[in-house]
């Protein structure tokens, strides 16, 4: 029997939560069994397993980080949206290194399809859409966008622009800065 006041949704929070003081890769259903002071068999009733565990926690990033972005972008256009966008994802990298490591998770493509990363990829192209970018040039830029997003924020939360200047902030500014003119301004033919 389920201990009493365990649920899915407690369990993921609580292992997004963790993810975020020990690391991601760190995240097991033992190392959450013993902060809820329960056996791991306990838990096998909301999660088959660790992979399990660490699947919800991803779903549940990609659908904590959809949100933010969503109403970060809503009603903007152009930069304004792009910066609007890219703040959304470097905030949440800061503030939630753990999660925005599990947001990166590779999911299968079933897992992948049902969740919130399609949200995340139809937010970014509507957001090229201000570029008029047609493919596969969008799809290249989705790429961009996404390995910038998310490749700065982690180096920053690993210190690796603490040790010096530029601020790192200007440098944030900078690349958004030279992102919408490469966006505005996106090659026509690839180099050979």
């Amino acid at each position: 029997m389920a201990r009493v006041g365990l649920t899915t949704q407690r369990l993921v929070r609580a292992g997004a939560e963790l993810a975020d003081e020990i690391g991601f890769e760190q995240v097991t259903a033992s190392e959450l069994a013993r902060r809820f002071d329960v056996k791991v068999a306990s838990l096998y009733s909301h999660v088959k397993n660790s992979q399990d565990l660490k699947t919800r926690i991803s779903l549940f990033a990609l659908e904590e980080l959809a949100d933010r972005a969503a109403d970060a972008v809503a009603g903007r256009a152009g930069k304004d949206a792009l910066v609007a966008f890219a703040n959304v994802y470097r905030d949440y990298g800061r503030e939630h290194p753990g999660r925005a490591a599990a947001a990166r998770m590779r999911l299968d493509p079933e897992t992948a399809a049902a969740g919130a990363g399609v949200r995340h990829a139809q937010m970014t192209r509507a957001i090229l859409r201000g570029y008029d970018l047609a493919e596969p040039d969008a799809t290249h830029a989705v790429r961009l966008l996404g390995s910038v997003f998310h490749g700065y924020a982690g180096l920053e939360v690993a210190g690796g622009f603490s040790h010096s200047a530029p601020d790192s902030q200007e440098t944030w500014t900078r690349i958004l800065d030279a992102l919408d003119a490469l966006l505005r301004n996106w090659p026509t033919e690839p180099t050979p």
